[in-house]
């Protein structure tokens, strides 16, 4: 086997952590010998075992003198765990590759210079953006210590979301749905505003993978992404699905009524009062909530409101966008106040088929303004 399908593999294996490792990265490893695998293994939950020291247990025969391969430089820190380093260092390695260094500073070289030291060879860089790509949420935690905001927009085609303000309609097809569930289960949170729960009722959960958390000594944990709810006035139903069960927050402000507040706070739910400005809830003090909370990572899913809010804050680090190919017409309700921001970005690309729609991704940075 080559170095590139080994990599490809690591990020096979680290892709199974998805949902489960925040805040950590996701990781997967394979260990190679004399051209055939002989271990593998990937970081299942946060405070688990490291990808490359799930590899090396899982080895049948003795590693020395094998190559290790990783999508992110071993760590060379005691955190949860001890250091992989270490780890590798004592089985005998005799070559590491890795996918990307880690940008933690207290590793981000510092591993694969140990490893050096010791006499195994380092080479870094296999299958660097793909890498790079895995952890940009953990990369963009790591070093900013802020949340990283996906926008999910599902439009028709002439980029309205519904045909008119308060109801619910589907306008993307059944993959498009599937692809936001896996979007939803990559987040720590899912966002939306109070409008969008009062037209649409949503659950908000990851449906297509109730799964048990990783690891079979954890196989009782399902874990779900916390629901935030903009809600300045507090107009959410008390029936609502949302508020089944207590895993939300819904932000809201000091001026929202009182008696509404202390209804949703006997149910067990959390009403988290933040300053207002003229669009509502202020979402910066939401953002620097969220950080301190360790929540690293927000799946804004609208409505068309809480977009432009998000629009004018800049805030947006991706955009991903699902659109059908009908059209509602002049009487439906825009995506956000200025279209341009969304479809210019978009003009040049044809996106990827999705079933019958069209699915999109572009970087936050075309939006900035």
């Amino acid at each position: 086997m080559h170095d590139l399908e080994c990599m490809q593999l690591c990020l096979d294996e680290a892709m199974q952590g998805t949902g489960y490792v925040s805040p950590n990265p996701r990781v997967g490893s394979v260990i190679l010998k004399e051209g055939r695998i002989i271990g593998k293994g990937y970081h299942a939950h946060a405070g688990g075992a490291h990808a490359e020291i799930g590899a090396l247990r899982s080895c049948k025969v003795d590693p020395r003198g094998a190559t290790l391969y990783v999508n992110l430089e071993p760590c060379c820190h005691f955190g949860k765990t001890p250091p992989c380093v270490d780890e590798i260092i004592k089985a005998g390695i005799s070559r590491v590759v890795c996918g990307m260094e880690d940008p933690n500073p207290e590793v981000q070289g510092k591993g694969a210079k140990k490893l050096r030291a010791r006499g195994i060879i380092v080479e870094q860089g296999i299958l660097r953006k793909e890498s790079q790509y895995l952890n940009r949420i953990f990369t963009h935690w790591i070093t900013k210590k802020r949340p990283y905001i996906i926008a999910k927009a599902a439009v028709s085609a002439d980029w309205k979301i519904t045909k008119k303000r308060g109801t619910r309609m589907h306008i993307t097809g059944p993959e498009s749905q599937k692809k936001v569930h896996e979007l939803r289960r990559l987040c720590d949170a899912i966002l939306v505003g109070v409008d969008t729960v009062i037209a649409d009722d949503p659950l908000l959960t990851d449906r297509y993978s109730d799964r048990p958390c990783g690891g079979e000594e954890h196989h009782d944990i399902t874990l779900q992404p916390l629901r935030i709810i903009l809600d300045s006035q507090l107009r959410i139903p008390l029936d609502a699905q949302v508020l089944k069960d207590q895993n939300l927050i819904i932000a809201t402000t000091n001026d929202s009524p009182a008696e509404k507040k202390s209804e949703l706070q006997k149910k067990g739910i959390p009403c988290i009062s933040f300053p207002k400005t003229s669009g509502g809830v202020d979402l910066s003090c939401v953002h620097t909530y969220c950080a301190n909370r360790q929540i690293t990572s927000i799946l804004v899913e609208g409505g068309a409101k809480v977009f432009d809010s998000f629009l004018q804050s800049n805030l947006i680090n991706e955009w991903h966008i699902f659109q059908s190919d009908q059209i509602i017409g002049d009487h439906g309700v825009d995506v956000c106040s200025d279209i341009s921001l969304i479809a210019d970005p978009l003009a040049h690309q044809k996106g990827l088929p999705l079933g019958d729609d069209r699915y999109y991704y572009i970087h936050g940075r075309a939006w900035a303004h």
